[in-house]
């Protein structure tokens, strides 16, 4: 479950990255003139700016995360030693919130209405016309949806590290879901780091000019990196959200005992078919996976009922103060 959680927080970093590509695209025009098709040509610009916005950004999210981890593995520990009877509660609590994100991110992408977007790049776009405005303003959003995102699948990492660990000293228990924290945040934004930058390496290496065949693989390789970029951290984006529909489906599944024995029993089930031990590790993952889309439309639906009532109470309770 754990690689399903890096995808997961993969999702929130690409679309952090979606509005830096439209800034820095724009400051890159802004700088540089407007930027051709040919990228070699403006490799100088567009590498620079790229690198001023992208791994502050990565960098943003990180220190969130490690912010969460002095949070979450004090009091990881603190209720695992004092009220171990609350941590299958607050999970699920999580897992909901991860559908309830995922199932937003797929309602927005079918059924929210593209002009509102159209209308919110060009809001951007004019705005940053202005030499003086800080683009870190426009991603401050965006980072701490991802700080969120990271709060909730780090207590989930936290939460099964130190159930491997129970019943063995506090000493050891602190170690190791520590130690456990410590290699999760480095590992997953290091990779990031360097799967964000993967466009710097192949302007880099498209610049090479040695005219010997080593020099030429270089640059085939340098154009191979900058057609697989764009589309890599979209794909990231699509696994991500499928990645939020698995963990939070199976965080739910595993706290509710007669859905976990359901999911247990059809994957025995199917495995008495035609290729039964490829469908029985696949079941799992799919029920889990529709058990998060459908609690992702139900919280989406309540938060949906609620927000009015909750509007106007605030509303009523400010006009009586």
């Amino acid at each position: 479950m754990a690689g399903t959680s890096l995808l997961a927080l993969l999702d929130d970093i690409a679309s952090v990255l979606d509005d830096v590509a439209l800034l820095t695209k724009v400051a890159a025009r802004k700088t540089a003139g407007v930027l051709g098709d040919d990228l070699a040509l403006n490799a100088e610009q567009v590498s620079g700016v790229r690198a001023d916005r992208e791994l502050p950004v990565v960098w943003a999210v990180a220190k969130g995360s490690f912010k969460n981890k002095l949070i979450l593995v004090p009091a990881a520990l603190t209720i695992s030693a004092f009220a171990p009877w609350a941590i299958t509660p607050l999970l699920m609590v999580g897992g909901a919130y991860l559908c309830y994100e995922g199932f937003e991110k797929v309602a927005h992408k079918f059924l929210h209405d593209k002009q509102e977007d159209v209308a919110e790049h060009a809001e951007v776009i004019k705005a940053i016309s202005d030499p003086d405005v800080d683009l870190v303003a426009f991603e401050k959003d965006k980072i701490k949806g991802a700080i969120r995102t990271d709060f909730i699948l780090s207590a989930e990492i936290i939460v099964i590290a130190l159930g491997t660990v129970i019943g063995v000293p506090m000493l050891t228990q602190v170690l190791v879901v520590s130690g456990i924290a410590l290699i999760m945040t480095v590992g997953v934004y290091g990779l990031v780091a360097g799967i964000v930058k993967l466009d710097d390496a192949g302007l880099h290496l498209i610049q090479e000019k040695a005219s010997s065949a080593w020099g030429g693989f270089k640059r085939a390789l340098g154009r191979v990196i900058l057609r697989i970029a764009p589309y890599l951290m979209k794909t990231l984006s699509i696994v991500g959200t499928a990645a939020m529909f698995l963990v939070g489906g199976g965080i739910l599944v595993h706290g509710i005992p007669a859905a976990y024995d359901a999911v247990h029993h059809a994957a025995e089930a199917v495995k008495l078919m035609p290729l039964g031990s490829i469908l029985g590790s696949i079941t799992p993952l799919l029920l889990n996976g529709t058990a998060g889309v459908i609690a992702g439309g139900v919280v989406l639906l309540g938060v949906n009922l609620l927000s009015p009532l909750v509007s106007t109470f605030n509303k009523t309770d400010g006009h009586s103060g």
